[in-house]
């Protein structure tokens, strides 16, 4: 049976295309997860930071793997339906918890989120992979733009650091330089939302966002998961999160005391 959230048209979306909207997903958590924001902001985590670069106005928190430190999160995580519609979009029998994310554009923070993917920052490999973006405000400029289908591109993008733009890793030809889709008129998937809407991807799915020129704060809670062919990958560097201590080797699940299995069919 497939979540009562979505269709069989969403799955093959997701397929296909690597990103699918998904109306109300968090609808019934916005506040809880509004209030775990206030919370995360006013005691940021040691991952925080404030992406301040030269010439750019205002501010963009952002801020990952406080899910165990903040009751919020951890209660909207296990109150919302995400674990199913996840398995249902990955096609996954089991949904493994990775970790959460916060991001913030106060208003009149010009500083886009850079075009990127997911995957090449993470230590894991697999095809059943899924991302979760669910705004907090009403957003249109300030959504979130994916590529379609760039999660089946041969070579992954190379990860970069957001404000210093360098890379994130020494590329020794393993990846492909980060792209312009809009002047290279690649197709953009955008959608104006309300809270608790998510947009729901891959991975490896190029997305980025533009700043925040408007009057209002946007606010974004995201939530990264795995399924069943997830397994732990070595990279050129340190991944992001670190996850130090992890004590994994590759081709090994993820472990289930730090991550754990959110749903099993």
């Amino acid at each position: 049976m497939v979540h009562s959230l979505i269709t069989q048209d969403h799955i093959d979306q997701f397929q296909r295309d690597g990103v699918v909207f998904i109306k109300g997903l968090f609808a019934d958590q916005v506040d809880l997860l509004r209030s775990g924001v206030e919370a995360n902001m006013a005691e940021p985590g040691p991952y925080a930071s404030n992406n301040e670069k030269q010439g750019q106005t205002g501010r963009f928190f952002d801020d990952y793997c406080n899910w165990t430190r903040i009751a919020q999160f951890e209660t909207a995580i296990q109150a919302s339906p995400v674990a199913e519609v996840a398995a249902d979009l990955m096609q996954s029998k089991r949904v493994q918890m990775f970790h959460d994310h916060v991001l913030v554009k106060e208003p009149g923070t010009s500083m886009p989120t850079p075009w990127h993917q997911d995957g090449p920052y993470y230590f894991v490999e697999g095809r059943q992979t899924i991302s979760f973006w669910s705004p907090l405000d009403p957003v249109k400029e300030a959504s979130l733009r994916c590529v379609a289908g760039s999660h089946a591109w041969e070579k992954e993008v190379l990860p970069t650091r957001w404000v210093s733009e360098e890379g994130f890793f020494a590329d020794e030809g393993q990846y492909m330089a980060v792209p312009d889709p809009d002047a290279e008129g690649m197709t953009v998937l955008e959608w104006e939302m309300e809270p608790g809407d998510a947009v729901a991807f891959n991975y490896r799915t190029l997305h980025g966002a533009r700043g925040n020129t408007s009057g209002s704060r946007r606010r974004a809670f995201s939530l990264r998961l795995v399924g069943d062919d997830a397994r732990y990958i070595e990279r050129p560097g340190p991944t992001s999160p670190p996850f130090p201590g992890h004590d994994m080797v590759p081709g090994q699940m993820l472990r289930q005391d730090w991550f754990p299995i959110l749903l099993q069919r």
